[in-house]
């Protein structure tokens, strides 16, 4: 099957396969990507899942300091409300490619750091669903790179665009 691209104005549709067109993918990938950070921030702030991401936790190489100084439940809420600021850099894209940024690389470091408890929590069975539910972050953190690059190219091309329109400003352009 041969499939063909027409753009029709800043829109790349795809003609044979129908799909929305090429930014609308985006935000899906994007503000999936949020959601998941949104919603698990917000379920740190329950004794289900402060008691749930305690051991994962306890052996992490980065945050087995959080539970001992904070308390499990206050470790699972600091732990929440860096999760939520970062979906909301992500969903300021619009507003601030460059939070967008910061908020997408802040998810990929979250989610290597999270993928590092398959390595370093004692007794966690490959084949157990928390394996499982810990290799999802795989595809979030090929989402987050993603947001991050597409980001950055945002934060240059609106840079670019300042940039050039300060031009006549200067003394050159006198």
């Amino acid at each position: 099957m041969c499939v063909t691209r027409t753009y029709i104005g800043n829109v790349n549709a795809l003609d044979e396969m129908g799909g929305p067109p090429q930014p609308d993918r985006n935000r899906w990938l994007r503000y999936s990507l949020v959601f998941f950070f949104l919603a698990f921030g917000l379920y740190k702030f329950t004794p289900q899942e402060a008691a749930g991401v305690e051991p994962l936790m306890a052996h992490s190489l980065l945050l087995f300091w959080v539970d001992p100084l904070l308390g499990v439940r206050g470790g699972s809420a600091l732990i929440g409300v860096v999760e939520i600021a970062i979906g909301l850099g992500i969903a300021a894209r619009q507003v601030s490619p460059k939070l967008a940024l910061w908020g997408s690389l802040g998810a990929a470091f979250a989610l290597v750091n999270t993928l590092s408890f398959l390595f370093t929590t004692h007794g966690l069975d490959s084949q157990s669903s928390d394996a499982g539910f810990l290799l999802k972050d795989l595809t979030l953190l090929g989402a987050a790179l993603w947001s991050a690059a597409e980001a950055n190219t945002a934060a240059r091309n609106r840079d670019d665009v300042g940039a050039a329109s300060e031009f006549p400003k200067t003394a050159i352009g006198r």
